[in-house]
């Protein structure tokens, strides 16, 4: 098999990895508490990573891992939102589309923090990522429910995240970069855990069966396939492939939870993908830029 094809396959399975992550998050949140899960999960992930980048991380300057840390504690208060989100929805099919919009916060939240104007390509996708966004949220009227409410907290954090990690660590190695972030952000949430939420006395065996799946299948071995994937997998078919993962997530939740999709969210889910792949589609760009000036495709 083609190195290429090999890396893209990679990006395939983290996507599906991370998309049963959805699932196997909302199950365990049914016996244990959402922060203390969260928190736990990436600790150990944290201590699973360490002997893979120890080496990297004591070559690492100090003012370097403090950047990563902080950056850490924006993933924290993103996964607060997430987790808080996941527990106050019923399914987990349109979450995943509404988080997918992260991408598309980056830019203006660039613009705003960093004077960085958006790309023209940004502004082609925004007006049909809000119409998704509208028809996937209309079934609760002109109004938000507070599932939807927090999952686009958790996008919009999301995206600040994505923006001081580009900026601030990108000197890291990426594994020790993940391995620092990861344990702050398990620890800020166990010290919350321990804080505001009750551990049951007892937890039943499957809760721990879903606990488990979490930490070594859609944290620890998804991060190993999306760096090996990205390794041999070309950066654009990476990209494209990334954004299967909402969909995959939407299939989970329509077969696990028989979530219900009307046409209104079907069309909804469509113009967001939409919106994603003419935001980083540059093929789909020229072919606007070129039908604008009277051109045509060539």
């Amino acid at each position: 098999m083609l190195p290429e094809r090999r890396g893209d396959l990679f990006i395939l399975t983290a996507t599906l990895l991370a998309s049963a992550g959805w699932l196997f998050s909302k199950e365990a949140i049914q016996g244990l508490p959402p922060a203390g899960f969260v928190g736990w999960r990436f600790v150990l992930a944290a201590l699973l990573l360490l002997p893979f980048c120890y080496r990297q991380l004591r070559q690492t300057s100090t003012e370097l891992l403090l950047k990563a840390a902080a950056t850490g504690l924006v993933m924290t208060l993103n996964l607060i939102f997430w987790i808080q989100a996941i527990s106050h929805s019923e399914g987990i099919g349109e979450g995943a589309f509404i988080m997918s919009l992260a991408m598309l916060m980056v830019p203006p939240l660039a613009w705003l923090l960093f004077r960085e104007r958006p790309s023209r390509q940004f502004w082609l996708a925004l007006p049909i990522a809000i119409a998704g966004l509208f028809l996937l949220t209309m079934g609760s009227g002109l109004s938000l429910s507070l599932g939807q409410l927090l999952f686009l907290l958790a996008s919009l954090s999301l995206a600040l995240y994505f923006n001081l990690n580009s900026r601030f660590a990108r000197r890291v190695d990426p594994m020790a970069l993940t391995c620092v972030q990861l344990a702050v952000t398990g620890v800020m949430h166990l010290i919350y855990s321990t804080l505001f939420e009750h551990w049951p006395e007892a937890i039943e065996p499957e809760i721990w069966g879903w606990f488990a799946a979490s930490v070594l299948l859609a944290t620890s071995l998804r991060f190993f396939c999306q760096s090996a994937g990205q390794k041999y997998s070309n950066v654009a078919n990476a990209a494209l492939i990334m954004m299967l993962e909402p969909i995959w997530t939407v299939l989970i939740s329509v077969f696990w939870y028989q979530e219900p999709m009307p046409i209104e969210k079907m069309f909804g889910c469509a113009l967001i993908l939409l919106a994603l792949l003419s935001f980083r589609s540059r093929p789909l760009y020229e072919w606007y830029r070129n039908r604008r000036a009277g051109r045509g495709p060539r």
